[in-house]
C-alpha cells in the first residue's frame, strides 16, 4: 500500500508517542507525520500527544478516541526486549489495552509499538529510510477510517 492509495483529506488523527525509548519513537512519529502528510491529511488536523511509555498508550488512546474530535488514533512506542520479564509484561498488555480501546471506542487504533529483540533491530524498524513502521502505522490508520466509513454508509 502506498500514500497515494489512500485519502487523508478532512481526516483527523490523534497520535499518542511514548516517550520511553524515545531514539526510536521519534523516528517513527516522523515516518508517520510524513506519511499522513503526503495522504492529504492537514497539518492543522494531527494532534501529537505523548504518553510516559507503551504502558500508558492504551489510556491515553481511549481518552483521546473517546472525545470525538479524531477519525482515527494511532499509538507509537517501542519495547525492547531485555533480561527480565519485563519485556513480556508491557508488549502484550500494551497490545491487549490498544485492542480494547479500538473495539470499544469503534475509533481505529493503529498499532504501532515495536517489539524487537534489540535497540539495533528497533532502530532499524523505525527509520523512515529502512523499514518505515510509523508510516505503516499511519496508512493502517487511513485505511481503516474509510473501512468504517464504507460499512457505514
Amino acid at each position: 500500500m502506498t500514500a497515494t492509495s489512500v485519502n487523508g483529506a478532512g481526516r483527523r488523527i490523534a497520535i499518542v508517542v511514548a516517550r520511553f525509548n524515545q531514539a526510536v519513537t521519534s523516528l517513527l512519529l516522523s515516518g508517520c507525520r510524513r506519511a499522513l502528510l503526503e495522504s492529504g491529511v492537514a497539518e492543522a488536523d494531527i494532534q501529537v500527544v505523548d504518553a510516559p511509555g507503551a504502558w500508558e498508550l492504551p489510556l491515553a488512546c481511549q481518552r483521546l478516541a473517546r472525545s470525538g474530535r479524531f477519525d482515527a488514533v494511532i499509538a507509537l512506542g517501542a519495547v525492547i526486549r531485555g533480561e527480565t520479564a519485563h519485556f513480556d509484561f508491557i508488549s502484550a498488555e500494551c497490545a491487549r489495552g490498544l485492542q480494547q480501546v479500538a473495539l470499544a471506542s469503534d475509533v481505529p487504533v493503529a498499532f504501532g509499538v515495536l517489539t524487537p529483540e534489540s535497540g539495533e533491530q528497533a532502530i532499524e524498524r523505525a527509520d523512515p529510510e529502512r523499514k518505515d513502521k510509523g508510516r505503516e502505522a499511519a496508512l493502517a490508520a487511513l485505511e481503516m477510517i474509510d473501512l468504517a466509513r464504507e460499512k457505514a454508509g
